[in-house]
């Protein structure tokens, strides 16, 4: 997964942040939904449930934030990660 994220990352366009990443699923532009593993139980529900709603796969991602944060080449950590493009990768169409 991680090697496919930062394909992602440097061929085709995501979205990293909570706030963010809602925003993606509402408008309908997010294709994917990865979620950390250590996301608060709220925020998690509510990402899964407008995900839902705009029939957009949720990935649950299996590291914490800081581990998720590491994978999209940043140095900080994301607890919510919104693919709009896959680029090069074939994140969207695998089913890890």
């Amino acid at each position: 997964m991680n090697s496919r994220l930062k394909l992602v990352m440097k061929s085709g366009k995501a979205i990293l942040g909570y706030k963010s990443g809602l925003k993606g699923l509402r408008t309908g532009k997010s294709k994917m939904v990865l979620i950390a593993s250590n996301c608060p139980p709220l925020r998690k529900s509510e990402v899964e449930y407008l995900a839902m709603l705009a029939k957009t796969q949720v990935h649950h991602y299996s590291g914490d934030n800081t581990e998720l944060g590491t994978a999209c080449g940043k140095l900080f950590n994301c607890s919510v990660v919104s693919i709009i493009d896959g680029g090069d990768s074939d994140i969207l169409s695998s089913k890890e």
